[in-house]
């Protein structure tokens, strides 16, 4: 008996000393995971009377917008209102799909609604996703619509590294942007629309009898903060945009993939205190291209990619995965959640190259943010083409996948690598079958001619990219 006992205790010895190695192992891997992903940081620094880039770190390296996506469902709403589409006591009403989004939310229920303005302040303070949808479903039918009405707008602003998928900024695998992209927007809602400007500086507003404080903590902490927006999901990290005007001096500042709210916090502020001093006491001028009906390319020739953020390859599940404190919980207890919107499979994430050089983490040489200078072509505001639609004529095929994903990721990688020679050309993918399995080709239509393809085929076959021309 006492034999067995000592074999037990042995093996039970042996045992849990493995279990303590493996779970030391898996505590070293998820630390190398988390400074991996801490490492996927992005920030810029923008003189907002110049355009000079102050500072610049993976500017131009695709993230996850989250909330900051709200941003530009509020610039189409300014300008509705503007153009007075819409007014602030306008209802919005809240349909079903709108009332169900993931909170942080307003709580409308479907068939409700609420004015404009309300809608505008739960935003800017709450980050209220069922406001954002409501809002997007009025102004463009349905939010798929209006998505590609954000996009629209965003190719008008200059923002060539955004696609918007929705209008809240829940999680979507195909909808990223930049560092550099969210400047530029966050310049444009001061330029375009500073008679609504104001609302970002709101720290709360009134709901009924409910006081709705907002995520904002830089507002009334830093001198001369005046906005503008915060957001966060796990895939995301932490992300802020702010506005500051001190004096004659005014900046925009962009920190995305935080490990913390605080210390996305304190990096903003570090940011502002350096680099205030330096923006120009002089300048002026508008330095985004101002919206309007016609947008200078259309997105029947802007690629979307399904994938392609520098996220965890493990995109957001249906479980505790996706939820999320906003902006560290324990210094915000008004909320508990935010942008926790379940979707997606895992899929690998394919590695592109960034949409253009950036500069080292270091004061940059003079750079300005600059917007499309050519006259916009009569256009609608909308895409009225779908990417998936499949164009007649010559096209140059570069590739095929077994997946549609796939050969829209390399679609992407093409555009990025050859943005001139395709600069008129519409990505687009064929199925076909071949030993009873289904694959897809990889083409770029859009050339007038034989001749027009086979030259833009020349061209990326001089970079390294294997293609050739075909009828369709």
């Amino acid at each position: 008996m006492r034999q067995a006992l000592s074999g037990f205790v042995s093996k039970f010895s042996i045992s849990f000393k493995a279990i303590a190695i493996a779970a030391l192992a898996v505590t070293i891997v998820a630390t190398d995971v988390a400074s991996a992903l801490a490492a996927k940081s992005a920030a810029i620094v923008v003189d907002a009377k110049t355009g000079k880039v102050l500072y610049s770190a993976d500017a131009n390296g695709r993230r996850y917008p989250a909330s900051l996506t709200k941003m530009m469902t509020l610039y189409l709403t300014f300008e509705a209102l503007a153009k007075g589409r819409i007014s602030k006591n306008t209802p919005v009403p809240f349909s079903a799909h709108a009332s169900a989004e993931a909170p942080t939310k307003l709580g409308v229920r479907p068939g409700g609604s609420v004015p404009v303005e309300i809608a505008i302040l739960s935003i800017v303070t709450k980050s209220a996703n069922d406001s954002a949808t409501a809002l997007g479903e009025m102004l463009g039918g349905t939010e798929e619509n209006f998505a590609r009405m954000m996009t629209a707008k965003a190719r008008q602003l200059g923002m060539n590294g955004t696609v918007f998928r929705n209008a809240n900024g829940l999680p979507d695998p195909g909808q990223f942007t930049t560092a550099h992209d969210m400047a530029m927007l966050g310049i444009a809602l001061r330029e375009h629309y500073p008679q609504y400007y104001g609302y970002f500086s709101q720290r709360s507003f009134l709901y009924g009898r409910q006081r709705i404080n907002g995520h904002n903590r830089l507002l009334g902490r830093i001198k001369g903060v005046d906005g503008i927006k915060t957001g966060y999901t796990r895939a995301s990290g932490f992300n802020l945009v702010s506005s500051v005007a001190d004096g004659d001096r005014r900046l925009v500042a962009v920190v995305m993939g935080g490990t913390s709210g605080r210390s996305r916090d304190n990096q903003m502020a570090a940011l502002i205190n350096t680099y205030l001093p330096r923006a120009s006491t002089r300048g002026g001028g508008d330095l985004i291209a101002k919206g309007n009906d016609n947008p200078v390319k259309t997105l029947a020739k802007v690629f979307l990619p399904k994938h392609d953020a520098p996220t965890p390859d493990a995109k957001p599940a249906t479980d505790d995965s996706v939820v999320a404190s906003t902006d560290d919980v324990e210094d915000d207890t008004q909320q508990v959640a935010e942008e926790t919107k379940p979707v997606m499979k895992k899929v690998k994430t394919v590695a592109v190259a960034s949409m253009a050089p950036t500069p080292k983490a270091q004061d940059a040489s003079p750079q300005v943010v600059t917007a499309y200078a050519e006259p916009a072509p009569a256009a609608p505001a909308i895409d009225p083409v779908k990417t998936a639609s499949v164009p007649s004529g010559w096209v140059v095929q570069v590739a095929s996948s077994p997946t549609k994903s796939g050969a829209e990721s390399l679609l992407g990688q093409t555009a990025k690598q050859a943005p001139k020679i395709l600069a008129d050309a519409s990505g687009f993918t064929v199925p076909f079958d071949k030993d009873g399995t289904t694959y897809y080709r990889a083409r770029f239509g859009g050339f007038g001619s034989k001749d027009a393809a086979w030259k833009a085929c020349d061209a990326l076959k001089r970079k390294k990219i294997s293609c050739y021309a075909v009828q369709q």
